[in-house]
């Protein structure tokens, strides 16, 4: 493929026929900075203006623009490796002129290549190890690669059908010190991913751009937001799919362009790219998260309701949300505080007057089966007298904080005023952090520890000394990012880490935090933690759930906060929620009421609130409000058991728990942008009020039989949008034919529904089959599916009659019992009903929606059971 450009006698190249480029298809040549027609053409590019300012680029990149020549491959231990190099410099300060590309097929479905600098040492991100994978056979590979020697580009075709996936040949490829650029098309316009943005789940390609850079600001569009994920999706218009990812922790543009097409730009590192061929969307997200992680086992508790303000000032406020909300019959599992509790807003300190029997209160919530977790700034404060503040007197002496450029402790400002920042790429810290943990956990014995803040977030630009004149802090390219420079309310780029500068580890932050918190949990409370971050990198599911931030009041955010979950289950952390009701402003009953219903299908379901607004705990508002609130939470509580298995799914398989539609049905191309509805795993489709003043609403239902899980009633869908009535008590829920869920009755705790008999929900196909399955263990222990510690039981419909077989049991279901199952889809009413053997008394059958219901049944779920009906 090797093509060698014509030497233009030609300075101006723009009259050049390299340069008729349909303008869809032209490339930035002037990213780095705004360039007149002269210098444009003096970068050897095309100039070629056009009647609209935005959109397409006016100077951009000849066919075939000099780059980097290819030398030949020579095999390395895990794949081969070739030199690349550029016989003139390109138009970028510090270019490096030799590059050593190293091209490993990890896997069948998953091809790595990097390109770095041969001669000098540059950062790398080093994640934990991924999950460990077996020798490839080259045979078996879903994907063939090109190369072209001159100006160097790589193509990439999935084998089954040629599709090109990956085609870097467009643009050239460029490698500074401070600025790494590389270009691709893509294979369709269905784009997901390189979170974290305010936008839909499908990103708009049309000339924008999407900055990777931790950020503390409340979500709006066009926004760089608290993670980054620089990782995208791609559905090909065929129901395949395959993924990319840029394994960098450097602040990173991307732009998009109808082409369609991207471009990569980071202002530091390596590039390192992982390419997974699917062929399907969730293969795709298997082997991102065979790189990255598979997500962490949640304890059961964890995923109860959550209650939270800023603004609980006293333990005794915080003790009568709790009592009010247990008198108002509401399900809640977790009371939180945030930094009201501390003492002049320090952390591992509490408040002596408002907070003074704070070890009290947690011991009195576990009494009641409750839990209680706390938030946990990073920012420790220095300003304490010497000797009166351990988590900083032992943190100056053990070194754990981070350095500014000097060598002294950078100092910036938060919560409690001035600040110093641990480094958590330092195992000491680590060790220091975990005795902080250690001794405020013998005080107050908190079940997990919320970390806020940790972008870092600093009140003031860089430190309170400011920052050095230098590239780090103000490099040759800035991305477009919230306050205009890197270091807008956060730490200089100078700041010294024990790995390599801030600049390099910033976006880590709040990961290496939540490794830190997660691994000292682990050893002080030897249980499952609970760790919820709002900054996030990947690899960060292994570690933590996570929240969408200080989200506002209002429908618009309401709806956002599904492309968000969304598009967190696609990174591989399934523990992830939005503030429900809005942190943000004030919220209204009806807005209120529609949040809690959706948000009881987030898989983390906080309320939390900012304390200057109105309060929003669902005991404050009218009682048809309570009520619909009550039945949302009592309904999420009756499917925990179901959510559960889901997240062991997650843990241990890398499934998704919440997933975006295109996911379930990849070849139904309605579901392709889909993100006002989604499904739990493929059994359950949630179609929530997302307008105020609705009461009914357009859903789509994929082809197939849908039941609605309220009362049975089946749609037979051709793949169709149907209007569904969706009064203010009602939150549409639909079961997937040939899908077994299973429930239990719910209580005001886990603790209590946990002993609570199970019940099934059986959605026959037409030909009355169903299959589910059902994981349960103690809900805390450490690694029980990894010690065989668990119950795994399998249920199947099929001939008129549902089957229990537990595969595995360990005690957990001892004394447990099924009392009842529904049975959607029975065309005609039972002559009689069996449960193991013996004639069942309470039954019924209603034939407007072919709904059997069995109840009083107490069947031990531990042993083997049959329910028959007779038709």
């Amino acid at each position: 493929m090797g093509i060698q450009p014509e030497n233009s006698q030609e300075t101006d190249v723009s009259s050049d026929n390299r340069c008729t480029v349909s303008p869809e298809s032209r490339f930035d040549c002037a990213r780095d900075r705004v360039l007149s027609q002269r210098e444009c053409e003096e970068r050897g590019c095309c100039y070629a203006p056009l009647p609209n300012s935005a959109g397409p680029p006016w100077c951009f990149y000849p066919d075939l623009y000099p780059g980097y020549k290819m030398g030949p491959f020579a095999p390395t231990q895990r794949g081969q490796a070739a030199t690349l190099t550029r016989a003139t410099p390109s138009y970028l300060p510090k270019d490096i002129p030799t590059l050593r590309l190293e091209v490993t097929e990890e896997t069948a479905g998953c091809l790595h290549l990097t390109l770095k600098d041969p001669s000098s040492q540059r950062y790398e991100v080093q994640l934990p190890a991924g999950v460990p994978q077996s020798e490839t056979d080259s045979q078996d590979v879903l994907y063939t690669t090109e190369y072209q020697s001159d100006p160097f580009g790589f193509i990439v075709q999935r084998k089954s059908n040629g599709r090109v996936i990956m085609n870097t040949t467009v643009a050239p490829l460029l490698f500074a010190d401070q600025y790494l650029q590389l270009s691709t098309t893509l294979a369709s316009s269905l784009v997901s991913g390189l979170g974290e943005h305010y936008t839909s789940l499908h990103l708009d390609l049309n000339w924008t751009s999407l900055t990777l850079w931790n950020r503390d600001v409340a979500p709006h569009a066009d926004a760089n937001l608290y993670g980054s994920h620089p990782f995208y999706i791609v559905q090909e218009e065929d129901g395949m799919a395959y993924g990319v990812f840029l394994l960098n922790s450097n602040a990173i543009e991307v732009m998009l362009q109808p082409t369609p097409a991207l471009t990569w730009v980071s202002t530091g590192g390596i590039l390192d790219l992982y390419i997974f061929l699917g062929p399907d969307p969730q293969s795709v997200i298997r082997q991102y998260l065979q790189i990255i992680g598979y997500p962490m086992m949640p304890p059961y508790w964890s995923l109860g309701f959550h209650l939270c303000r800023w603004g609980y000032t006293t333990t005794k406020t915080t003790r009568q949300v709790a009592q009010r909300m247990h008198n108002a019959n509401f399900p809640m599992d977790v009371q939180w505080n945030d930094l009201d509790y501390a003492d002049k807003r320090r952390v591992f300190t509490f408040d002596p007057w408002r907070f003074g029997d704070l070890p009290e209160m947690v011991e009195e919530f576990h009494k009641r089966g409750m839990k209680y977790i706390l938030i946990l700034d990073p920012g420790i404060s220095t300003t304490s007298p010497p000797g009166t503040y351990p988590p900083f007197d032992d943190g100056l002496k053990r070194d754990v904080f981070i350095k500014n450029a000097t060598g002294h402790i950078l100092v910036g400002k938060v919560w409690p005023g001035l600040t110093a920042f641990p480094d958590f790429t330092n195992p000491e810290t680590r060790r220091w952090w975990e005795d902080c943990i250690r001794d405020f956990h013998s005080k107050v014995p908190v079940d997990g520890l919320w970390i806020d803040m940790n972008e870092p977030a600093s009140f003031i630009q860089g430190s309170v000394e400011g920052c050095p004149d230098s590239d780090l802090e103000s490099p040759p390219y800035t991305p477009r990012v919230v306050g205009g420079q890197l270091n807008s309310g956060t730490l200089c780029m100078s700041a010294q880490q024990r790995l390599s500068t801030h600049y390099d580890l910033h976006n880590m932050y709040g990961l290496t935090e939540a490794y830190a918190t997660h691994s000292a949990l682990v050893k002080v409370r030897r249980k499952r933690p609970f760790v919820l971050s709002r900054s996030s990198y990947p690899g960060i599911g292994r570690f933590s759930g996570v929240w969408t931030g200080d989200v506002r009041s209002d429908w618009e955010q309401l709806r956002y906060s599904i492309p968000a979950v969304l598009q967190f289950s696609l990174f591989g952390v399934p523990l992830v929620g939005a503030d429900i009701c809005g942190f943000g402003g004030n919220t209204t009953e009806e807005l209120c009421v529609r949040w809690m219903q959706l948000g009881a299908f987030y898989p983390f379901m906080r309320n939390h609130n900012d304390r200057e607004n109105a309060p929003q705990e669902p005991y404050v508002f009218g009682k048809k409000a309570q009520a619909a609130m009550r039945s949302a939470l009592n309904l999420r509580y009756s499917l925990l058991p179901f959510l559960y298995t889901l997240f062991h799914r997650a843990h241990t398989t890398a499934d998704t728990v919440v997933r975006p539609l295109f996911m379930e049905f990849p070849t139904d191309p309605n579901c392709h942008t889909i993100d006002r509805q989604f499904m739990w795993g493929s059994s359950l489709l949630i179609s929530p009020v997302l307008e105020q003043g609705a009461v009914e609403l357009a859903a789509y239902l994929p082809r197939g039989t849908w039941y609605s899980l309220n009362n049975g009633q089946p749609f037979y869908s051709k793949g169709q949008y149907l209007l569904l009535p969706a009064p203010l008590d009602t939150i549409n829920v639909h079961v997937r034919e040939g899908h077994i869920i299973p429930q239990q009755e719910p209580a005001l705790t886990t603790t209590a529904s946990r002993r609570n008999p199970f019940f099934l929900t059986v959605a026959l196909t037409a030909g009355g089959w169903a299959w589910g399955d059902f994981f349960l263990d103690d809900g805390d222990s450490l690694d029980t599916f990894e010690m065989g510690n668990y119950c795994y039981i399998i249920f199947t419909a099929g001939q008129s009659q549902v089957v229990s077989d537990p595969l595995r049991l360990n005690g957990a279901l001892d004394g447990l019992v099924l009392g009842g199952l529904q049975v959607f889809g029975v065309p005609s009413p039972p002559l009689y009903v069996l449960a193991n053997g013996e004639k069942v008394k309470d039954f019924t059958y209603r034939s407007d929606t072919k709904v059997l219901k069995v109840s009083s049944l107490a069947l031990p779920m531990s042993k083997v059971f049959t329910v028959q009906w007779a038709l």
